[in-house]
């Protein structure tokens, strides 16, 4: 199964967030309790490979690289915004200068011609 590897590592961080210790013992009966297939071999050398790691700063630099994202999205929105905002304003006035814009054809027929 290609994505038990992945199960693992998510019952790795349901037992780090839960408090408890992530050795062997407690990761075979996580994968127990979540009937997960146990492959011996794969949990220990994702032991092996945690005692090498900070688990702790890891996760802390996963949780805050998808905040750093979404703050620019607003800014991208709004000068998005902006830039429709200054469109529109143009193309309204450039109506109303039409409008200003008074056409006397036809007037001078109004008078018996020029």
């Amino acid at each position: 199964m290609a994505q038990e590897g992945k199960a693992y590592i998510h019952l790795v961080l349901a037992l780090y967030y839960s408090g408890k210790e992530i050795n062997e013992e407690t990761l075979k009966k996580a994968a127990e309790a979540v009937g997960l297939p146990v492959d011996e071999s794969k949990i220990k050398m994702l032991v092996a490979s945690l005692e090498e790691i900070n688990l702790e700063e890891v996760v802390k630099q996963a949780v805050a690289a998808p905040v750093a994202a979404p703050v620019a999205a607003p800014a991208a929105q709004e000068a998005s915004a902006e830039a429709a905002g200054k469109e529109e304003e143009e193309k309204k006035e450039e109506e109303e200068k039409k409008e200003e814009e008074v056409s006397y054809e036809g007037i001078g027929d109004l008078f018996g011609g020029f």
